[in-house]
């Protein structure tokens, strides 16, 4: 029931950053807002570095995905556990940055959250 509940969370993890990587390529303005820094997406090397993020997050979720159907449930919850340090960083850096406290605590930090419970279920197993 654990590992059940673990993979169900994991998959929606990756499902998550996967969609929030195609929305940085896709409305790179409301992707960054929902970040929580909203940097001006006119200036086109900008928007190449919200590109870089969107493409390294899909790849990220696809990186758990793959992991899932192979059925390493270990190795699912070592990655999700190293992959809860970008949460945490992303919360820092919309605090350095200035942006909103809502954003960094509320999505970055729940974000690390249930990525850690997530790790610990599918370790736990």
């Amino acid at each position: 029931m654990l590992i059940t509940i673990g993979y169900i969370l994991a998959g929606l993890i990756a499902a998550a950053i996967i969609a929030i990587g195609a929305r940085f390529l896709v409305a790179p303005r409301t992707a960054a807002a929902g970040y929580g820094v909203a940097p001006d997406v006119d200036i086109a090397q900008i928007r190449a570095y919200l590109s870089v993020k969107g493409v390294r997050d899909i790849t990220s979720g696809l990186f758990v995905l793959i992991l899932m159907i192979a059925g390493a449930t270990h190795l699912v919850g070592w990655v999700v556990l190293a992959a809860t340090i970008i949460p945490i960083a992303d919360a820092v850096i919309v605090l350095r940055s200035g942006g909103p406290r809502s954003i960094a605590y509320g999505v970055h930090g729940t974000t690390a959250v249930v990525m850690l419970l997530t790790c610990a279920l599918l370790l736990a197993s």
